[in-house]
């Protein structure tokens, strides 16, 4: 197996993204393609002591900067890493594509240049995040579409259904539709319209979620349109990344509340790692005809080293033709 890597996407690239590859060519034992600067990823890697020998690097001279225009994937940068890397994928070069790039480029290359899946109408941002009760559940969309319908809502559920089955091993996963409201009344057209095709489709539809429930685990699968779901998506990481910060400054306050920590030391451990977004590493394109998989921005080595394996997983499970069979 291959897995295609942007070298020069995030804000931590070349040197977090190479080292991470390393990191999951040695861990996974699979083949890591690189694609960027050659001059600029060798120079990285001597730089910093790292040997990438057994890395592949594609040459690409230019690359897409977070605040450019998506399209640049197609007309304005064609030779950028994410565009060469994508067709890559596309013509059979690789498995799976990982990039920590633009996210807007990362959705248009996926669509126009990979393509989708027979029948999609548009693919989505698709995290996966952790709750209280001991699991995670998959927010779709988180951001690719602000504005959706119906049709498209019940295609993200029955795809996230299967990921979630197939990758994360989550037997009959529950379909949750965001909402104001947990009656079936509430919300507007849209939330009304895609309960109905939920209801009839076939799924372990769960009915509205409210977003309070999210983090008790209140389902597998969070259907939403792209500005819901990217307010969730942005208010659940800020939340948890504040109350483990507050617990530590808690903990550091006095030398009583210290040896309390101390004691449960383990414990805090362990849950700080539940929410640790590193662990989940970003967020799958829903609907592309191969694994596209978008790694977090601020993406570290351990982080991306985890999108790989994301990616890698993806690619085992078949999942795209599980999706395919689905949607028929």
């Amino acid at each position: 197996m291959k897995i295609i890597v942007d070298a020069m996407g995030g804000d931590n690239a070349p040197l977090e993204i190479i080292k991470g590859s390393i990191d999951a060519k040695n861990e996974y034992q699979i083949g890591i393609i690189l694609v960027g600067d050659e001059n600029v990823i060798k120079k990285c890697a001597a730089d910093n002591n790292l040997d990438i020998s057994g890395l592949e690097i594609v040459h690409a001279s230019e690359f897409i900067a977070t605040d450019e225009d998506p399209s640049a994937v197609l007309k304005a940068k064609p030779d950028s890493s994410l565009a060469v890397g994508m067709r890559l994928l596309a013509s059979g070069e690789g498995d799976g594509f990982v990039s920590a790039g633009n996210s807007g480029a990362i959705c248009v290359g996926g669509t126009l240049l990979v393509k989708r899946i027979k029948g999609i109408k548009r693919p989505g941002f698709a995290p996966i995040l952790p709750h209280f009760a001991g699991g995670c559940f998959m927010l779709i969309d988180a951001g690719a579409n602000l504005e959706t319908r119906p049709e498209i809502l019940l295609q993200y559920a029955i795809m996230a259904s299967s990921y979630m089955e197939k990758v994360m091993k989550i037997k009959s996963p529950r379909v949750g539709l965001a909402n104001v409201g947990a009656e079936a009344h509430k919300g507007g057209e849209l939330q009304h319209r895609t309960y109905e095709l939920l209801e009839t489709s076939g799924l372990n539809f769960v009915g509205n979620v409210e977003g309070r429930d999210l983090p008790a685990g209140a389902c597998d699968v969070y259907v939403c349109d792209g500005f819901t779901g990217n307010l969730v998506l942005k208010t659940y990481e800020g939340v948890a990344k504040e109350l483990l910060k507050k617990l530590k400054e808690l903990f550091k306050k006095s030398t009583k509340n210290k040896l309390a920590a101390g004691l449960i030391m383990k414990d805090l451990k362990a849950m700080a790692k539940e929410f640790d977004y590193n662990e989940y590493g970003g967020a799958p394109i829903m609907g592309t005809a191969k694994p596209v998989f978008k790694a977090h921005g601020s993406a570290k080595a351990k982080t991306f080293k985890n999108a790989i394996r994301l990616t890698k997983e993806y690619v085992e499970a078949d999942v795209i033709n599980e999706m395919s069979q689905a949607l028929k």
